[in-house]
């Protein structure tokens, strides 16, 4: 992935959510490929998006996340449906 591919996603999904500083947002990462680059955590900064990263080697951290994520496409998207 380049920086600019993973900016794009980010921005396009900040300007879709519109998110204000009471959301107090949280960007949690098992430390993929994307998360060291300074201008990805700059644009995070910019928007006001806290960052959480998981331990190294540690799934439990990342599944935690993934779990969440599951549930909220389950019980909300795909309810919604097409």
């Amino acid at each position: 992935m380049t920086t600019g591919f993973i900016l794009d996603a980010l921005n396009q999904a900040i300007c879709q959510r519109a998110p204000s500083e009471a959301d107090k947002l949280i960007h949690h990462s098992d430390r993929g490929s994307q998360y060291p680059s300074i201008r990805y955590t700059e644009r995070l900064a910019e928007a006001g998006i806290d960052t959480s990263v998981g331990s190294v080697g540690d799934s439990y951290d990342n599944a935690l996340a993934e779990s969440i994520i599951g549930l909220f496409k389950t019980e909300v998207i795909k309810f919604l449906g097409p």
